[in-house]
């Protein structure tokens, strides 16, 4: 008996994932959303997604050059204050901070020169500002 049971655990142990991910995928196949038009495809709606996301500008590129041209009106210390206010209200920003930093000093390297560009750092995102001046000097 205990054999048996053996036997029929071990077919089961094989069999029942099969079935399960058989049935998994046939179940997600017949739900509504799946079936729809037959010339769209999810391929050909995820590539007009991308494009779409290609055409908008992403956000901190647009916070780069909204302090780009900041900079060139006023002074970088300004851009340096808007960037670190930006960064605290908007947390997913951190990530670019340097980058934008490092651009502000490039930008007031070329506008004010080296010895004056260095007067306006300050240590917003780790003093990549200084970085940049430095960097572009």
């Amino acid at each position: 008996m205990t054999h048996t049971a053996r036997r029929i655990g071990r077919t089961l142990a094989f069999v029942l994932p099969v079935v399960m991910v058989l049935s998994g995928t046939l179940a997600v196949t017949a739900v509504p959303w799946a079936a729809g038009n037959s010339d769209s495809t999810m391929l050909t709606a995820s590539a007009r997604t991308v494009s779409k996301r290609a055409e908008s500008r992403a956000p901190q590129d647009i916070l780069r050059d909204k302090l780009l041209l900041e900079l060139q009106e006023k002074d970088p210390g300004a851009a340096l204050t808007d960037l670190q206010r930006a960064v605290e209200g908007r947390p997913s920003l951190a990530r670019h901070c340097m980058s934008i930093a490092k651009a502000l000093g490039k930008a007031a390297v070329e506008q004010y020169g080296p010895t004056r560009a260095h007067r306006f750092s300050r240590p917003v995102c780790d003093t990549s500002f200084a970085s940049g001046v430095a960097q572009f000097s």
